[in-house]
């Protein structure tokens, strides 16, 4: 097993070859953003009108609103809420049998694949995140701050909840182990995803008992945190408490994946030809 600066600079590698490899599907990229464009400019629409009906909804104003939409946009991607992570190609490795070469290498499973998907989730942010929020920038009168620090404690709050996203992704890739197509499972995790992460409407829009549960969950760490960060809704000891409350969840995903990890290879079949 590699260990020390030689795994530091291995799993770096890796997370740049994850980049790299992304940044080659050029023509990929372009229509991702003109969707993400897309679909940003539908929801400011349905959040215009549902905030002129409901003006302070959520604790938002209008501006902050429109903000939270475009956020959800340039972070979609990056957290792989509805797919495209490394999950999926984990899971066909699993399917193949091929998982068992990558069980010989003298690497850690769990953090190669979570530096492979560190590159992917950069290379993401920066090209299918920027651009569409920028877009709406031009476009819409957003709630974005002038402070570099709140900028910092954004990026902050967005790695955490990247960390936490591929806890819950490798935990799915993982079920292929016994269910030899986990393609029902990771349809079932977009679902939840999407909904308690705050992409189709802000946690705190949700009523009594599933707001409280909703925010709970480690899926509000995918966009409502990292959103309401950079809102300036938290700061101080609230921001510290946020980033608390990321970090138990990506420290137990993490541990959960690695137990599972562990009782999965130790039972490993191939199943593919």
């Amino acid at each position: 097993m590699v260990q020390g600066s030689g795994a530091a600079a291995l799993y770096g590698a890796v997370a740049v070859r994850g980049f790299r490899r992304f940044a080659t599907y050029r023509a990929a990229t372009l229509a991702g953003i003109f969707t993400n464009t897309v679909f940003g400019l539908i929801l400011a629409q349905t959040y215009l009108a549902l905030w002129a009906e409901r003006p302070g909804l959520g604790g938002y104003d209008q501006a902050q609103a429109l903000t939270f939409v475009w956020i959800g946009q340039s972070l979609h991607m990056a957290v792989a809420a509805m797919g495209g992570g490394s999950e999926e190609e984990l899971m066909e490795r699993i399917r193949s049998g091929d998982i068992a070469v990558d069980l010989y290498r003298p690497v850690d499973l769990q953090l190669w694949w979570l530096a492979q998907d560190a590159g992917r989730a950069c290379f993401q942010l920066v090209a299918r995140g920027a651009l569409p929020l920028a877009f709406g920038a031009l476009v819409f009168d957003l709630a974005l701050p002038a402070s570099p620090g709140t900028w910092a404690a954004f990026l902050a709050a967005v790695a955490l909840g990247l960390l936490v996203s591929f806890g819950i992704r490798y935990l799915v890739a993982l079920s292929a182990f016994w269910l030899l197509d986990g393609a029902g499972v990771n349809q079932l995790a977009w679902l939840v995803g999407i909904f308690f992460s705050g992409m189709l409407l802000p946690l705190n829009v949700f009523p009594g008992l599933l707001g409280e549960v909703a925010r709970a969950l480690p899926w509000s760490a995918f966009l409502q945190l990292p959103a309401d960060v950079l809102l300036g809704v938290h700061t101080g000891t609230g921001l510290l408490g946020v980033y608390a409350f990321q970090l138990a969840w990506a420290v137990a995903l993490l541990a959960a994946g690695r137990a599972l990890q562990a009782l999965a290879t130790r039972r490993v079949v191939v199943q593919g030809g």
